[in-house]
């Protein structure tokens, strides 16, 4: 059974994170929103039709078989043994997920630099709070996620990885993270960065795996843009003691 993703088109968005695991293992699928109707079936999905359970509360959404899971740690936790992606034992498997719960919590941040009162209003209805978050997001939150992320590299043997002796979802999940991050806030990642060479590493590595790289060539990975959660608003790309 090929597996059904559904995201909203034009954006990368949580999306995304799937997309990196199916595309890096090669799985087939596909990305319901950018064919005829699309918006129409992720809004089908979204009202519970035909399927039993509990309908998601708002995309991704992955449909595989009669199968329809929400949320982006959750679809992951259940696809990644199915592909590949996954480390071996229940315990790192809990430990991957540990992990991508921590990414979720980053992304969450990051999106709420730019739209810190409310999802409800545009970004420029929220300027002056928009950049006291980031500057409180470049200055402390960012140095600390990455610093775990370090640091959990570095506890895992060589750390060519998160967990494990293979890469798994989490890895391509940080890869993600770190790619929107040098899109929106590149001046604060140009300083974070050499603080944070195994996670600059592990990027890379990332980057060179054979599917990913065809992936980041083809139009079917999107481009970043201000419409996502990783937005290029220069006035937010603050770095540590500007506000």
């Amino acid at each position: 059974m090929e597996y059904e993703l559904f995201y909203w088109p034009g954006i990368q968005g949580r999306g995304e994170f799937i997309r990196l695991a199916l595309e890096d293992a090669g799985a087939r699928y596909v990305d319901v929103a950018r064919g005829p109707e699309g918006v129409k079936a992720i809004a089908r999905v979204l009202h519970g039709e035909g399927f039993e359970g509990p309908p998601p509360f708002a995309p991704p959404v992955l449909k595989h078989g009669p199968l329809v899971i929400a949320q982006v740690a959750n679809i992951l936790h259940y696809l990644a043994p199915r592909i590949g992606l996954a480390p071996d034992g229940e315990a790192a498997q809990q430990h991957a997920l540990q992990l991508q719960l921590t990414v979720v919590d980053l992304v969450a941040e990051i999106h709420d630099t730019h739209h810190p009162v409310s999802t409800a209003l545009y970004y420029e209805d929220q300027r002056p709070e928009a950049r006291r978050r980031a500057a409180s997001f470049v200055s402390q939150r960012l140095p600390k996620f990455l610093g775990y992320f370090e640091r959990a590299l570095a506890r895992n043997g060589e750390g060519e990885q998160l967990l494990g002796g293979a890469v798994s979802y989490v890895d391509l999940s940080l890869f993600q993270v770190v790619e929107g991050l040098r899109y929106a806030f590149p001046r604060a990642m140009a300083l974070a960065e050499p603080k944070v060479p195994g996670v600059v590493a592990l990027r890379d590595r990332v980057a060179e795996r054979p599917n990913i790289a065809a992936y980041l060539r083809s139009p079917r990975r999107l481009a970043f843009n201000e419409s996502g959660i990783f937005r290029r608003y220069p006035e937010l790309d603050l770095v540590p003691g500007e506000e």
